[in-house]
């Protein structure tokens, strides 16, 4: 017997599906993949540029997607994919290749890193097919629709996951995006973006997600309190059962999103988490913050928030609603920078900017859409072939020339068969590991050198073994910058002679392929 909220995510279906066709058959101006520039908690821990300063590769299917990642010089070389049509089971097949991981039906961001995926032209849609994202980092994913993804019934797909992300997973941001399912769990969906087992510093923004059972999850169950450091904001939730999103452990912001048609619960903060959730506008629906269907406790900062035809359930046991009068339990510190929207304006500034094919408008914290500026253009796209390629003299980034080729290096005992001069030769296929699972390692130069960002990567195998981290001035000792994971690092310039990056902690014994410097 179907839920009631599944029956009416059915009832609404006609009309929706109608209006995604014509917004896909839109023609509209290409978008950018240098147009704007990631939000919220992805601009922490080095921020998340995706593929910047990488190749540019146009491709119409899915098997042409994993070609592109398989025939870079390694899994970290940046590129930047841009996606048009239909993507879907027909066209998605596995390819092989040393930097990458991928498998049929899905498509499969595995072991990877500094990638971007976005849609131009007159759209993308990945229909009935999910998008995985696994041991990766720096990921971008842009002005895409994905639809349909099930778990059960054919074809099935990614668990039934539109976007799902796990197993340490850093740094990603979803922006203009278009989730939907066409019904809940009976109908062989799940949830429309969902992270576990260790994910961290995610933003998803300007996006929609709807005609679903569960908007999605951040921790898989009460005892996974290991993902958090999330973002929502500007993205609009429509016709949802329950999870907007369920935060199991964690840090999450959730700011200017418009809620329509909550069906059962909404933001559900439990298991420990803490959410700070300030200038939503909630109309329609019911039970829009708490803890639910547990006994484990979550907290929430509340502040500016909007409350339009709200209906509360009573307390009970595995039952805590916040309202009808909301009310703080916590509180919560935001590391970085934001302007917020009246929550007055919200549902029409996220009506106008939300979604794919909407330009990539955003909103500048006074309720008008705008266009982000365009940076430089990167190189004409080309389309992929299967086969091997030629490698570059070295790895590139958006920061120009790779200071490191042709320093000194030094650093704490190393592992045997490693060398402290392979973090800094352009050969992703050499690596230096500290004899235990911390240590550091450090460049330098014969003469001040001023730089303002290194990029740490990661062996082939070993992508998501580096945990905690700090960046000194080897000369005087200074801390630069701390965080987790490995990937781009910034810092305010400095002149020094010698940078160190030291690993705190990590899973088992970390390689780093390339330790690279830029001055800006």
């Amino acid at each position: 017997m179907r839920r009631p909220g599944a029956l009416r995510i059915q009832a609404v279906l006609a009309t929706a599906v109608v209006g995604a066709a014509i917004g896909v058959a839109l023609s509209t101006p290409q978008a950018s993949a240098a147009a704007g520039s990631a939000t919220g908690y992805a601009t922490q821990n080095g921020g998340t540029t995706g593929g910047a300063g990488g190749q540019t590769v146009r491709a119409s299917t899915g098997t042409a997607i994993h070609t592109a990642l398989c025939t870079r010089p390694s899994s970290s070389t940046p590129i930047i994919i841009e996606v048009t049509g239909t993507i879907n089971h027909g066209n998605t097949a596995k390819v092989s290749g040393d930097s990458c991981n991928t498998a049929a039906g899905v498509i499969e961001l595995k072991q990877i890193s500094n990638v971007t995926l976005i849609g131009v032209g007159s759209g993308a849609v990945f229909d009935q097919l999910g998008i995985h994202i696994r041991d990766s980092s720096n990921i971008i994913i842009r002005n895409v629709t994905v639809r349909n993804v099930k778990k059960s019934g054919s074809p099935t797909s990614n668990g039934g996951d539109a976007i799902g992300m796990e197993s340490t997973v850093r740094n990603v941001w979803v922006d203009h995006v278009d989730l939907a399912a066409s019904g809940g769990e009976s109908e062989g969906f799940d949830g429309l973006f969902d992270m576990k087992d260790n994910v961290q510093y995610v933003t998803l923004s300007y996006s929609t997600l709807r005609n679903s059972g569960r908007g999605g999850l951040i921790g898989s169950s009460e005892s996974d309190r290991s993902n958090g450091f999330v973002t929502f904001h500007h993205n609009l939730y429509e016709n949802i059962d329950s999870r907007t999103p369920l935060l199991r452990g964690g840090i999450a912001h959730i700011y200017n999103n418009s809620y329509v048609s909550l069906h059962e619960s909404g933001i559900n903060s439990r298991a420990g988490a803490k959410a700070k959730v300030e200038n939503n506008y909630f109309k329609d629906s019911k039970d829009v913050l708490g803890t639910f269907y547990t006994s484990e406790r979550g907290t929430w900062q509340v502040a500016g928030n909007i409350l339009d035809n709200v209906t509360w359930s009573s307390p009970g046991t595995d039952n805590y609603p916040a309202g009808p009068n909301l009310a703080s339990t916590t509180t919560v510190s935001i590391p970085y920078s934001y302007a917020l929207d009246g929550a007055g304006c919200v549902p029409e500034i996220v009506r106008q900017t939300a979604g794919a094919n909407t330009g990539l408008k955003e909103s500048g914290g006074n309720c008008s859409p705008q266009t982000p500026s365009p940076t430089p253009t990167t190189p004409s796209p080309t389309t992929p072939t299967p086969g091997p390629t030629t490698p570059t003299p070295g790895p590139t980034s958006p920061g120009g020339v790779n200071l490191s080729i042709g320093a000194g290096a030094d650093g704490s005992s190393k592992a045997s068969g490693t060398s402290y001069g392979n973090v800094r030769d352009g050969n992703m296929s050499t690596y230096w590991s500290p004899a235990g699972s911390t240590g550091s390692i450090s460049i330098k130069w014969g003469s001040a050198t001023s730089i303002s960002r290194v990029v740490i990567r990661e062996a082939a195998g070993s992508v998501g073994g580096i945990g905690s981290w700090r960046v000194t001035n080897g000369g005087t000792g200074a801390v630069l910058a701390t965080g987790s994971g490995a990937g781009t690092i910034t810092f305010a310039a400095t002149s020094l002679t010698k940078v160190t990056f030291e690993i705190t902690s990590s899973t088992g014994t970390p390689k780093v392929a390339e330790f690279e410097t830029y001055a800006g």
